[in-house]
């Protein structure tokens, strides 16, 4: 929700035209104190939007800047006014003074005299780049009100070219000490909101590590990438998203300013390389500093030296096979030569292999599936794994390196958390509840422990197989002689541990490197652990997925960005900073794995995150496949749910920060309005059948259920919790009880719970072997549709209700998930890989017919084994997420002899 024309609080009040068009007294009466009008929108940036205003009290033009509501409800008006104060006693001839600031209902605001000028930003959109003169004029302007306001002890925090305004020849910084006054009010729920302070083009590297507590050298580094841009016409770096640019920030070094503009003097092309260091210590030490040194030669900081970082060369995968050979013969040769000089070839004069980029591309029949993706390398890096969606059935598909083909595996269908053997001969993963193994020439899967739902295993050379039985378990240990799993390591409960993932064994065989998953994400560890006395030690606190490699390191992802931290394996500890190596790479925001893999003869592989989360659009389509568009712009959509009168959506939003959020959209009138904004995911909402409230899962920390009024109008209230796993299926048409899966152990199975509130919540529907999901009730309320993994993939049932114990039938054939009810009960719906079917059912007898394909399409799973879809009652319309064919992913990014780009970027 945004302030209108018509309103804004009880102090901020904005009629049309600008004045209470005669309605002042009854206004005033009422409490609305005529303080500001509003004229028209100016603009909007990442944290609020700005107003033209009438101050009427004083009668003067003035900008009101109102904080987006979501970042309003995180911070607080009291915290926030407390803040704000510091910057109002700012009184610079080159800082924008603060006028007022104040809250209006649920509206933060605050008040800045309106500039009839350009922003810097529009000055260089027009021209591109500046001349050096001006240029050095405006910097050093905006430098006086920075170093004032640093003996102050006040930090600006985001010095763009937005926040620089041009007033009768002068340079005034705008909203100085707003970014420090929302970073300190809001605290680390700030990232709740999915906002950060600061721009990725001008954010230095400690800003964009998430260092809070940052000095004048980080506004100093920022002013620096703002003269950089007004002396060539782009910031020092670039790229297609946030992520990719804040990778270059802490990894690369920035282009000298004369390469673009050779005009520019030595002595400033110096002085702005200083004020650009990675390292605060090699900057100036104050905005003056910097300024002096622009018209002066020879006052920039000393720069270390920093080794290049070796260019990326693109390859075709049909010239990928012949460059991994020229490499090693290359290798082989200097080798050779060495020998018959008489020399021993060390490190210090070892010739670096070649570092060779190429593309994969996955076949037109499959492509990488949103938070399913699994990327493997086999140990010697000739062999790529790769989980994928294949002709509609989530399947392992094996890649040669010295070919361009994948190859389906066979027995691995709806199979996931795969890993291969050593010997790169087997491929182990989970199926039905069940751990299996399979030979990658395909075959008969072999059970390995028929129960154990999760995987992320570690095949070691002796067969022994570590892995993680399930959630809210610790690492299992198999063995080939024993045949029988035996516990490894168990959840501390004092530290909330939920689960522990992705295992690898150290080199010494003695110790496995693992993560101690929580949530939010940043209260994970990755440890180690003695696999003969169960020893624990930290590594690497607020991250997951951690990989050993070889050249003493352990890499983890995070935003997106995977890091390399050194690590010595006699010690046993990380041994320092970690350094940004790979930007760009896909993650599951959820359970934090990465999809890159690395091999040991230092070949990765992983999946742009660019390409992997590209936006999806929401579609009606038609029995017959006809589709309209619901929502004009794409975005990160998810499990979409229909109001009962079909006026108003519930729909899951993935943010920025990877939590997704519950919407609820009216696509009549264009609006949205944010429904939750915890800090974990809530998402997977569904509606009671009069259409007031909605029902979600909430991550608190495990999925607990919740209800809200649809309007947001009274505060969320918990429906079901519990130490497992909850997911919502339906609420019968009598909005008397509400169906969910309990993710007990060893099975999901099916509960019910009355929503008067008068019985605690009771089983339904349980298995001994199996998994039950995903009930549906009919109108009738005789018949009851449900799925199950007995068979070894997902199948849809029927079963009498309210004696769900009686004979049951099996509605899909070869496969089907998420059916639910339509035409009053006549028939069923469901999705079988990409195909949509329905099945008729006699409401008296239960009576089947056959299923019949109503269309096919590349529409979504939901990311969370919750609803991908909805229907309207009578069946004719269908609510689906797609995402285009051009933008399906399927490319895999592989590089060989990448240890030599990483040792490069960590400095060895």
């Amino acid at each position: 929700m945004q302030p209108s024309t018509t309103a804004i609080g009880r102090q901020l009040s904005a009629l049309p035209g600008g004045h209470c068009a005669g309605n002042c007294e009854r206004l005033r009466a009422e409490g609305y104190w005529l303080t500001y009008t509003i004229e028209r929108e100016l603009g909007a940036g990442g944290m609020a939007t700005v107003y033209l205003a009438h101050d009427v009290k004083h009668d003067r033009r003035v900008a009101v800047k109102v904080l987006r509501p979501e970042l309003a409800a995180v911070i607080g008006g009291e915290r926030f006014l407390n803040e704000i104060k510091v910057t109002a006693n700012l009184q610079h001839p080159h800082i924008l003074p603060l006028h007022d600031s104040g809250e209006a209902d649920s509206f933060l605001y605050y008040v800045m005299p309106f500039v009839e000028g350009d922003s810097l930003r529009e000055k260089l959109d027009r021209e591109t780049q500046l001349s050096i003169d001006e240029s050095i004029e405006i910097t050093r302007a905006v430098a006086s009100a920075l170093d004032y306001a640093h003996r102050h002890h006040v930090i600006h925090r985001d010095i763009k070219p937005e926040n620089v305004l041009l007033h009768d020849g002068q340079a005034l910084v705008a909203d100085f000490g707003i970014a420090l006054a929302v970073s300190q009010a809001g605290g680390h729920r700030l990232t709740e909101t999915g906002l950060s302070i600061g721009t990725p083009h001008y954010m230095s590297p400690e800003q964009a590590m998430g260092d809070r507590e940052l000095d004048a050298r980080s506004d100093v580094y920022s002013l620096g990438a703002m003269l950089y841009e007004m002396l060539v016409g782009e910031p020092p770096f670039t790229g297609p998203t946030a992520q990719a640019i804040v990778a270059k920030v802490l990894t690369e070094k920035p282009p000298l300013v004369t390469a673009a503009r050779d005009t520019v003097p030595p002595h400033m092309a110096s002085a702005v390389s200083g004020a650009l260091a990675k390292l605060p210590a090699d900057r100036f030490p104050s905005a003056a500093a910097f300024a002096n040194a622009l018209t002066g030669p020879g006052l920039a900081p000393s720069l270390p030296g920093v080794a290049g970082v070796l260019a990326p060369e693109r390859a075709s995968p049909e010239r990928f096979a012949r460059w991994r050979e020229v490499a090693a013969w290359c290798v082989a040769v200097v080798s050779v030569a060495a020998l018959l000089l008489g020399r021993s070839w060390t490190s210090s004069d070892r010739v670096a292999a070649p570092v060779v980029r190429a593309t994969v591309q996955l076949p037109d029949e499959a492509y990488l599936s949103y938070l399913s993706a699994e990327l493997l390398l086999s140990r010697d890096g000739t062999g790529l794994f790769t989980s994928a969606n294949y002709r509609g059935r989530q399947t392992l598909l094996s890649h040669e390196m010295s070919s361009d083909r994948f190859e389906p595996v066979s027995g691995t269908e709806s199979g996931q958390d795969f890993f291969i053997s050593p010997d790169g001969q087997w491929a182990a993963f989970t199926a039905g509840g069940e751990l299996k193994k399979v030979s990658l020439g395909g075959g008969t899967p072999v059970t390995l422990d028929g129960e154990s739902r999760w995987g992320f295993g570690t095949w070691e050379p002796d067969g022994t197989i570590i892995y993680s039985r399930s959630y809210r378990s610790g690492l299992w240990r198999l063995t080939e002689n024993d045949g029988e799993p035996t516990a490894l390591t168990v959840l501390d409960s004092a530290r909330g541990e939920l689960a522990h993932w992705y295992p690898q064994v150290l080199p010494d065989g003695e110790h496995v490197l693992f993560t101690a998953f929580n949530t939010p994400i940043d209260r994970s560890t990755i440890e180690i652990a003695s696999i003969s006395s169960g020893e624990r030690r930290i590594l690497i606190h607020g991250a997951v997925d951690g990989r050993y490699v070889r050249t003493g390191h352990i890499l983890y992802a995070r935003d997106e960005v995977v890091f390399a931290a050194p690590f010595d394996e006699r010690s046993l500890e990380v041994t320092g900073s970690a350094v940004p190596v790979i930007d760009d790479v896909a993650m599951d925001h959820v359970e934090g794995r990465a999809v890159f893999s690395v091999s040991t003869d230092g070949t990765l592989a992983y999946v742009p995150a660019s390409i992997y989360d590209s936006p999806v659009e929401l579609f009606w389509v038609s029995r017959r496949g006809e589709e309209t568009l619901v929502i004009p712009e794409p975005g990160r959509y998810h499990e979409p749910a229909l109001s009962p009168d079909g006026s108003r959506l519930a729909l899951t939003i993935t943010g920025r920060t990877g939590n997704p959020d519950v919407w609820i959209l009216d696509p009549q009138r264009g609006t949205r309005t944010r429904l939750t904004s915890g800090g974990g995911a809530d998402f997977g909402a569904i509606w009671t059948p009069d259409g007031n409230r909605v029902i979600y899962s909430s991550e608190q920390p495990v999925f607990d259920l919740f209800w809200r009024s649809a309007d947001g109008s009274a505060p969320a209230e918990p429906l079901v919790q519990g130490p497992f796993d909850k997911r919502l299926n339906s609420v019968t048409l009598a909005g008397d009880r509400l169906m969910f899966d309990h993710a007990v152990l060893p099975y999901s199975a099916i509960w019910t719970v009355r929503l008067d509130g008068s019985g605690d919540p009771e089983p339904l529907l349980t298995s001994d072997a199996a998994s039950v999901f995903a009930a549906d009730l009919a109108p009738s309320r005789r018949w009851l549709s449900y799925g199950s993994d007995e068979s070894g993939q997902s199948e849809v049932y029927l079963v009498p209700y309210p004696e769900v114990s009686g004979s049951r039938q099996q509605v899909s054939v070869g496969g089907g998930m998420e059916a639910r009810w339509t035409r009053g009960g006549r028939e069923l719906v469901y999705r079988a890989g990409d195909r949509m079917m329905a099945v008729s059912v006699d409401p008296r007898t239960g009576t089947l017919g056959t299923p019949d394909v109503l269309f096919t399409g590349p529409y979504l799973y939901s990311v969370r084994q919750s609803r991908s879809y909805d229907v309207t009652p009578d069946g004719e319309r269908f609510l689906m997420v797609k995402r285009s064919e051009e933008a399906r992913p399927r490319t895999i990014v592989v590089v060989t002899n990448w240890f030599e780009e990483l040792n490069t970027k960590v400095g060895q």
